[in-house]
């Protein structure tokens, strides 16, 4: 980075400051493609967060990527981070990033940077936050799960210590989907994961209240999936989940999703299972 004489205390931090914001744009630069890092035209520059700075600093002290990115107050989906020894000129440093690491610099989902150096060494952290999304509609994703659920169910399966054979084809149910629903966006909402309602609700008074008289019913969830494909993975993975999914007894399924930045595990899967009187 720029030397700079030291005539006091405010032109040091004026200076630090001004090399910094120098050191970004240049960075943001071979991630745009001017500096040729990239051929893309469509990446975004990336966006500088005090929080990934304090975790940089907190790296640079000895401190683990992930601990000190969650103790700055920065939630992410993921992070990485870039040392180089030594401090040297802007362009040495620029030199070194184009030569080894513009495959981090120019990651699509990577959005956020923080910087810090010393008189050893630079460290940059990049970072996605925490912004889960379920891509598909909610009709879509539906779907795409009663078909999966329905392959797993034509095939003999073990769950646990409990094997099942070939079960019939579920139905859609409207009335079970929204059973589904209430309890995955009430999970979303209060960030909690459980078979119990918050209001102390079980599945069959959840069921019924919904308006779904039924001889059995049974209910799977799950969190922090953002695709339909691991939320029945994770299910046929789990031996109590996957005894519920190759219960021959259940005829009809619905199934729902629910996402909140703000919960803990993001995005919340209710799938209630019911055969009617």
């Amino acid at each position: 980075m720029r030397l700079c004489t030291l005539f006091g205390l405010l032109f040091l931090v004026v200076c630090t400051e001004a090399a910094a914001n120098d050191l970004y744009q240049a960075i943001n630069r071979l991630r745009t493609g001017d500096a040729t890092c990239s051929r893309a035209t469509d990446l975004s520059p990336l966006t500088v967060k005090p929080q990934l700075e304090q975790a940089a600093a907190a790296l640079a002290k000895g401190g683990a990527l992930a601990e000190s990115v969650k103790q700055m107050g920065y939630r992410a989906t993921r992070s990485a981070y870039i040392s180089i020894s030594g401090s040297g000129p802007r362009e040495k440093l620029m030199a070194i990033l184009k030569s080894r690491y513009c495959a981090q610099l120019v990651d699509p989902a990577t959005t956020d940077i923080g910087i810090y150096q010393d008189a050893r060494q630079l460290w940059i952290v990049l970072a996605t936050p925490f912004a889960p999304r379920v891509s598909e509609s909610e009709e879509a994703t539906a779907q795409k799960i009663l078909a999966l659920v329905n392959r797993a169910r034509a095939v003999p399966r073990t769950c646990g210590n409990e094997s099942f054979r070939a079960a019939g084809p579920l139905r859609w149910n409207d009335t079970l989907a929204q059973a589904s629903r209430l309890h995955a966006e009430d999970m979303a909402r209060h960030s909690y994961f459980s078979h119990d309602g918050r209001d102390g609700s079980t599945l069959a008074q959840r069921v019924a209240r919904a308006g779904y008289r039924y001889r059995a019913t049974g209910e799977n969830i799950a969190a922090g999936h953002t695709a339909p494909e691991d939320a029945v993975a994770s299910w046929i993975k789990s031996p109590s989940h996957c005894a519920n999914l190759m219960n021959p007894v259940y005829t009809e399924m619905g199934v729902a999703f629910a996402v909140n930045t703000a919960s803990e595990m993001g995005v919340y899967w209710a799938q209630v299972f019911g055969a009617p009187r």
